[in-house]
């Protein structure tokens, strides 16, 4: 296994050119099973969880490819019953599968997904709309499968909480119904509103993504399409984290800052000075990171629970007390014991609270745990003093492609080795 080996940087410069949202592309790729016509999604990062979603097409009877920068797909023949549970039980995401299967085929045999052990996260509301869109449900809570049959008929349902997972699979689910489906409720992520332009572009009718009411006309069949998702707003925040800690001058090409508000606020309460020059942001700072007395973590457009370790990491050096409150997921603050072995002094407060003390770092042998928790111990790494060995990398590399290569190419002193 591969471990990042992190020494204390000085001042980061230079620009990044942002690849296509992870957040994004792993639906777009399940719902690419929606067409029997050829797909184009453009430029995509080598992710080990799009390159997971990849197999899963494949294992299904679909062709998919990287090409060129991209991945072509073409899913011509499906089978609804030849889910690897192998690549299921890997990423969460896997769970966008059954949406797009149930539309296209009217069955589908699944097994509970996988991904970041950040908490409780059961596909319940998944389950729960799919049945109010008039599919049958069967779950073997021994051998965690879950038998679906039947294609969605459309209507109107209503989601408990605004569940992005939940409410992209209704989408993809609605999608061949020709009958109109109302989401109410539904999550207002910028990566919904990016698979809603997937859809249409294939031929569906979607109004309302990026809003809590979502109406999806589908069409009997639907066409192939290319596509350019959206610029990953979780990357971009964590090279501004990076420039937070490290100090600097960087340009992060791509950045659509319109889907950034809540995420670049907090960061120029930091003392950041933050400017959107149209085709992406320029971020600089000059001294230490200032403290922030409170930040809530919240659905979109609050600030995202992804974002939270690496606000964390950037308070950990800050000048005076922080709090974070995190209200999604209650397991989310694991990768604070590994910041503590780093110097780092955060008291946590229940579940969801914590207490952070700024003051100065220093390497640490560390392990990442979860994908956005990995990114924080990077990010905290670069302004610590000393070396730091960071093991695990394996998580980190399911958001980023080589993180090393990025931050490397900013001046940071970091390198990948080979973990024996």
């Amino acid at each position: 296994m591969d471990a990042l080996l992190i020494t204390k940087s000085g001042k980061l410069g230079g620009k990044i050119q942002l690849k296509g949202a992870k957040n994004s592309i792993l639906p777009i790729l399940a719902a690419s099973v929606l067409t029997k016509d050829d797909v184009f999604i453009g430029n995509c990062p080598y992710l080990s969880d799009i390159d997971d979603m990849i197999k899963i097409i494949r294992s299904i009877g679909g062709k998919a490819e990287w090409d060129n920068g991209g991945i072509s797909v073409c899913c011509h023949d499906v089978d609804p019953f030849g889910i690897d549970r192998t690549l299921m039980k890997k990423i969460r995401s896997s769970i966008f599968i059954l949406g797009p299967l149930l539309a296209r085929c009217g069955e589908a045999r699944i097994s509970a997904p996988g991904g970041c052990e950040i908490g409780k996260r059961p596909i319940d509301l998944h389950l729960l709309g799919l049945s109010e869109l008039g599919v049958g449900v069967a779950e073997d809570r021994e051998s965690g499968l879950v038998s679906c049959y039947g294609r969605p008929k459309g209507g109107m349902l209503r989601l408990r909480c605004p569940s992005v997972g939940a409410t992209e699979n209704l989408m993809m689910a609605a999608a061949l119904c020709e009958e109109p489906t109302v989401i109410l409720g539904g999550a207002k992520e910028p990566e919904i509103i990016d698979l809603a332009h997937f859809l249409v572009a294939m031929g569906a009718l979607v109004v309302g993504a990026g809003t809590d009411v979502i109406a999806i006309k589908g069409q009997s069949e639907l066409h192939g399409a290319s596509h350019l998702p959206i610029t990953d707003r979780i990357v971009a925040g964590t090279f501004l984290a990076a420039t937070a800690v490290c100090g600097g001058d960087v340009l992060l090409d791509g950045a659509i800052s319109g889907f950034m508000d809540c995420t670049l606020y907090k960061f120029r309460m930091l003392g950041m000075e933050i400017t959107d020059y149209g085709c992406g942001i320029r971020a600089s700072s000059h001294n230490r990171p200032k403290a922030i007395e409170r930040t809530v973590t919240m659905p979109y457009p609050g600030f995202p629970t992804d974002m939270q370790p690496l606000l964390t990491a950037a308070l950990a050096v800050a000048d005076g007390e922080s709090t974070i409150i995190e209200t999604l997921f209650e397991s989310r603050f694991r990768y604070c014991e590994e910041l503590k072995k780093m110097g780092a002094s955060i008291e946590q407060e229940g579940e969801n609270t914590v207490r952070i003390f700024g003051k100065r770092l220093h390497g640490a042998d560390v392990k990442a745990q979860d994908l956005r928790g990995g990114a924080a111990l990077t990010t905290a790494a670069l302004g610590a003093d000393g070396i730091t060995y960071i093991s695990g990398v394996e998580h980190i590399d399911r958001g980023y492609e080589r993180i090393e290569r990025d931050l490397s190419n900013l001046g940071a002193n970091i390198e990948r080795i080979s973990d024996f």
